[in-house]
């Protein structure tokens, strides 16, 4: 049976994801000097974890230019596309390379967007997986110590961004047991595991 990957924020061909830096300033945010090293390590990245029969969700931000697109050629698995605010070419262009495009997709019970939903409209859902943070996840207010207010990771969010996956689609299941270890809670609509 194919597998079912998640990955969001490729950014093929960006020239500017290999010089931006994390929150601190100094570290960069991807490990790359230029877009070609990036999009080839990239690429094999990819192709070594996911197989031509396995279904892809990606959750938006495909590529930074035109030319880049072709990139998509190259990439095993059954793609989806749920659009994200840098994929602004018309849909024929990305048909090309996606099966299908979309603004977002329920599965198991969960919602896949680009950007982070609003917490307002979580409470159907219970969690959201997303893409566009990069390197940054969604907080909440933690515990108070003394006169100081703490931040931390909202289980109810799981960020997919290259970043946080090895720079490659990560497993379903595994996209699960890490919001289960950071006490999100999976809810299955149908009570007998993945609807995809």
């Amino acid at each position: 049976m194919p597998a079912v990957f998640l990955v969001s924020d490729t950014h093929f061909g960006h020239k500017g994801m290999c010089t931006f830096t994390r929150s601190d300033g100094v570290t960069k945010l991807r490990p790359y000097d230029t877009p070609e090293e990036m999009d080839e390590a990239m690429v094999r990245a990819w192709n070594e974890r996911v197989g031509p029969r396995d279904k892809v969700y990606h959750l938006g931000d495909v590529v930074i230019n035109r030319k880049s697109l072709a990139t998509m050629a190259r990439l095993n698995g059954d793609k989806v596309l749920i659009r994200g605010n840098h994929d602004i070419f018309p849909d024929d262009e990305y048909r090309k390379y996606f099966r299908e495009l979309r603004a977002y997709h329920v599965m198991n019970g969960m919602i896949l967007s680009h950007i982070p939903i609003h917490e307002e409209s979580l409470g159907r859902f219970g969690v959201n997986i997303h893409g566009h943070l990069h390197a940054a996840r969604v907080m909440k207010r933690g515990p108070a110590s003394g006169e100081h207010v703490t931040t931390v990771v909202d289980p109810r969010y799981h960020c997919v961004c290259v970043e946080h996956t090895d720079f490659a689609p990560i497993l379903f299941e595994d996209v699960i047991k890490r919001i289960e270890d950071e006490g999100g809670t999976i809810g299955f609509r149908n009570g007998n595991g993945p609807t995809m």
